[in-house]
């Protein structure tokens, strides 16, 4: 009889489907009959491009990726491609950059080391805010500069539990300037309206794979110029020229999120399969778990209702004294990992793609004991 696993809410790295990580397990000495483990493969030998080659190809069906789009498998996370990002697509000149948590914060900070970055819209600014990261500004009240290389936006931060819904048109907005998101934390968790996106990128040891890759998806016209500062390996050209084989890709993260890749895809729940089934899934987590905490008298979720994101979610107990017994407690029944980021204190479950409903009605369940305990 298989033990049953604690229930990881960990923002990263974080769970990964059980059944990926089994079939890790198997293939871990012997890949297919090829002798080898994945880790021990040629990047360039048939049996490692074919798991390649695959997943690129799931991946692109997963997120109905368009054919002028290339999907680069690179390194360096999230805050690597701060300053690859505009390496390779400010030209030196205008960065508008939209502020609505810690990690878009970090992005401009990066960005001012190459462009000359402009922020747009800051969250902490907005009336009532006081310096904390709680709505998203308005799109129309976005200050963009005309000439602009690119706008930068962080589409679910993860410290500070803020998700944008919908992704803002810039022509709308009456600008032409690319988008380009960090779509971390729920890559792969929802529909990309691909129309609005010039470039997305995303570490993978959020929602699909180990620490170690990182995924860019860029729009093909936006290839090809690079500063000339732009160390080879991370000039998006010359990756995508070279089929992300320019240099040793992590092939092991690749593998990995190969696998999650056709998990989603066989994915069913709702009567939906594949990417839509795990968007329903992720809606029903959510709402789930929002509704404790807005029933609580001792639980509170600070975002905007209109902006809260369906992967990351921190609360506070309003009786901060009660935190290390609500942690071990928690800890006693199997929830690990829900302290919230040293930067904002608190709580914070994420409950990514990997997260079953069974997870979040678990931690639901524990809300309510604790509060009956110490509220």
């Amino acid at each position: 009889m298989q033990a049953v696993r604690p229930f990881n809410f960990s923002a990263g790295p974080a769970a990964l489907p059980h059944e990926v990580l089994s079939q890790v397990a198997e293939e871990m000495l012997d890949w297919h009959g090829s002798g080898m483990s994945v880790m021990e493969m040629s990047h360039r030998g048939r049996e490692f491009i074919s798991i390649y080659e695959t997943a690129e190809a799931d991946l692109r069906e997963l997120l109905q990726v368009p054919e002028h789009f290339r999907i680069l498998f690179m390194q360096g996370g999230g805050l690597g491609e701060n300053a690859i990002l505009p390496l390779n697509l400010s030209r030196g000149g205008a960065v508008d950059v939209v502020v609505t948590g810690s990690w878009s914060k970090k992005s401009a900070a990066e960005a001012k080391r190459y462009a000359d970055v402009r922020i747009a819209a800051n969250a902490a600014e907005l009336p009532g805010a006081n310096g904390r990261y709680l709505d998203i500004p308005a799109p129309s009240t976005w200050q963009l500069r005309r000439g602009a290389s690119y706008v930068h936006v962080c589409t679910n931060e993860t410290i500070d539990g803020i998700e944008f819904q919908a992704l803002p048109d810039l022509k709308a907005l009456g600008h032409d300037a690319p988008l380009a998101i960090d779509f971390s934390s729920h890559v792969a968790s929802r529909p990309v309206d691909w129309s609005r996106v010039g470039l997305a990128f995303a570490g993978a040891q959020k929602n699909i794979g180990p620490a170690g890759l990182t995924l860019v998806i860029v729009r093909e016209d936006l290839l090809g110029h690079a500063l000339p500062i732009c160390p080879s390996a991370f000039d998006y050209k010359i990756v995508a020229e070279a089929q992300s084989m320019y240099n040793t890709p992590p092939t092991f993260g690749i593998y990995v999120a190969g696998l999650v890749f056709q998990w989603l895809k066989r994915f069913a729940y709702g009567g939906k399969t594949g990417l839509a089934a795990i968007e329903q899934r992720n809606i029903d987590k959510a709402a789930l778990l929002y509704a404790a905490l807005d029933g609580s008298s001792l639980y509170e979720n600070r975002v905007a209702a209109s902006c809260r994101s369906r992967m990351n979610v921190p609360f506070f107990l309003r009786d901060e004294r009660l935190n290390d017994a609500f942690l071990a407690g928690a800890k006693e029944r199997g929830l690990l990992q829900l302290k919230g980021h040293k930067s904002v204190g608190g709580m914070r479950a994420s409950i990514y793609n990997a997260m079953p409903l069974e997870g979040v009605q678990a931690l639901v369940s524990y809300l309510k004991d604790f509060e009956t305990r110490h509220g």
